[in-house]
């Protein structure tokens, strides 16, 4: 398959080079990146389109996503397949696909978990769409994909709907494990300083609690367990946002997603806890998001 990459951030530049690995042609664009160590890259979109028929986004939701399509259209021909991996919200999805079918363009909306460690084990894909083009692209994903971790999981709109939901868990996740963490630091035995780094290496193995988040967890407790010069602030995406509206929308409680939004909301307006702190190093730790130290203006 020939396949053109936008956007080489961190994500965008690991597809591509997980897609060149499977036996695949890639080529990339991105207005700040000129060369890539290993992916062809070229000028503008309208080189790219003529080198493939594949255009796999990975751009920042909202306009840019439209933009980038608009900017497609004029130069690809009929047939060809645009696939979002970004985290647009999953009614943008529905109505891409709908004007691209227009065109006679495909489009597959993808939901994409795995952040800064999907280059060495996969990226986790949650792809909606048309079901006879996701099992023409499937040698594609299973390409990008973590071991099994690929799959169909609707029409239009439905992969970006799953990873909002995710993600909106993912929230959640974090939030339960900060909350315990600094009991355990700042609880009954505070002034017994329970080492955290050993206890998350316990619960690593064997427990009901372990996961990749854990396993962060340890990583950040082996390194600094006081987190002085860390700020509580945690940024967010609008994906918890959108998860909490859709539940509102449909009367469906999801009161934990929702408080570990406001806590959010709440640490950046003060400057947060250990918990928050604790939840900013593991974003950084999965995702690579910033994490602002407390002497920063």
């Amino acid at each position: 398959m020939n396949v053109a990459i936008i956007g080489l951030g961190k994500m965008g530049s690991a597809v591509a080079q997980r897609v060149q690995q499977g036996g695949h042609t890639v080529v990339g664009f991105d207005p700040s990146v000129q060369e890539h160590n290993t992916i062809t890259v070229v000028n503008s979109i309208e080189e790219l389109a003529q080198k493939a028929h594949i255009f796999w986004l990975m751009v920042p939701a909202g306009q840019v996503v439209d933009n980038v399509i608009n900017q497609l259209l004029p130069h690809i021909q009929e047939g060809a397949v645009i696939v979002d991996a970004g985290n647009s919200k999953f009614t943008d999805s529905l109505r891409r696909a709908q004007t691209l079918q227009e065109d006679n363009i495909a489009f597959l909306d993808c939901g994409t978990s795995g952040g800064i460690h999907g280059l060495k084990h996969g990226f986790s894909l949650m792809v909606g769409g048309d079901k006879n083009v996701y099992q023409k692209l499937e040698p594609l994903f299973n390409v990008i994909a973590a071991p099994n971790g690929y799959g169909y999981v609707g029409p239009s709109g439905a992969g970006h709907y799953v990873k909002m939901v995710h993600n909106g868990i993912e929230y959640a996740l974090l939030q339960a494990y900060a909350e315990g963490f600094e009991l355990i630091k700042n609880g009954s035995f505070k002034k017994h300083n329970l080492d955290l780094q050993e206890i998350t290496r316990i619960w690593q193995n064997g427990s009901v609690v372990r996961s990749f988040i854990l396993d962060l967890a340890h990583e950040v407790f082996k390194d600094d367990q006081q987190l002085t010069n860390i700020s509580g602030e945690v940024a967010e995406g609008g994906t918890g946002k959108w998860t909490v509206q859709d539940a509102h929308k449909h009367d469906v409680p999801v009161k934990l997603i929702e408080e570990s939004l406001n806590i959010r909301k709440w640490s950046r307006e003060t400057g947060g806890n250990y918990a928050t702190k604790v939840i900013a190093m593991l974003r950084k730790g999965f995702g690579g998001h910033a994490v602002k130290k407390i002497d920063e203006s």
